[in-house]
């Protein structure tokens, strides 16, 4: 019997290399699935579903095995949620509804899916598509809460900054997550923004600051040198950097591609900030 090549237990019948990861985005609002080849490109189209009310892990679920069905083929799956993941067990999900404590979303997918599942909180993903692997990269998303992660190097240490004091005894996520904007409009929203870029600085003096999140398309801010805006597609395309390292494991500065972005931030503290006009 003719022995198989490496390259031939690499492929599947369509002709696409393996591993391919189905990478899923659980958010607040949404819930967002999309296929990417060995190398994280995109093979197919992303798909959305809305996020259900009060979302338990059971309708969640429902959900994703809607997605995973609507796929092509894939070997792995990378799923990014929504609050504190560690090993897969979900500790926090303030933005979903109740069960989620202590409930181990990591398995219960597998057991579905019928393939091995990684979860991550959805910014340390968003971050994972994003940094350079090089210096102190902060990134926050600006969704239905506020979401935020720091890479030291390329290494990976999630934050819960949302939940964290920053104006007037109110958190992060008071005043800049998606009811603080819908309360305050988006002029107000983006002012405060402006402060909590500030402050951020003066906190992690970071080489790079990246923003990320379904509502960063709605800064208006002109943004100081070391920080950029990032495409929410990134929390779909960092799934399979949690792939390509053991778990802890430090990615390379290879191994992560950075952002697309207008200029490379600087490696320095960011300039003040300009408000926007009639402020």
């Amino acid at each position: 019997m003719k022995k198989q090549s490496a390259s031939a237990k690499t492929s599947n019948l369509n002709g696409v290399a393996a591993p391919r990861t189905l990478a899923i985005d659980i958010g607040g609002t949404g819930i967002k699935a999309l296929t990417l080849d060995p190398q994280g490109k995109p093979i197919n189209e992303r798909r959305k579903i809305a996020t259900p009310k009060r979302a338990t892990p059971k309708a969640v679920i429902k959900i994703v095995e809607k997605l995973a069905a609507a796929q092509p083929g894939f070997e792995r799956v990378s799923v990014g949620f929504p609050g504190v993941v560690k090993d897969g067990i979900v500790y926090t999900a303030a933005n979903l509804g109740r069960g989620w404590t202590g409930f181990d979303l990591a398995t219960a997918l597998a057991r579905k899916l019928k393939k091995p599942v990684r979860v991550a909180n959805d910014a340390d993903i968003q971050g994972l598509g994003s940094v350079s692997g090089r210096g102190l990269e902060l990134v926050i998303t600006l969704g239905t809460g506020f979401g935020s992660v720091l890479f030291v190097n390329g290494t990976r240490v999630h934050l819960e900054l949302g939940h964290h004091p920053f104006h007037n005894g109110k958190t992060y996520e008071d005043e800049l997550g998606v009811r603080a904007l819908k309360k305050k409009g988006r002029k107000k929203w983006n002012k405060m923004l402006a402060e909590a870029i500030g402050e951020l600085s003066r906190t992690f003096n970071f080489d790079a600051l990246y923003i990320g999140g379904g509502n960063a398309r709605l800064i208006d801010l002109k943004l100081p040198a070391g920080v950029a805006i990032i495409s929410n597609e990134n929390g779909l395309l960092g799934g399979i950097a949690l792939w390509r390292d053991a778990p802890g494991a430090r990615p390379s500065a290879r191994s992560v591609k950075p952002a697309r972005r207008s200029a490379t931030p600087a490696i320095r503290p960011p300039a003040p900030l300009e408000a926007p006009p009639n402020a």
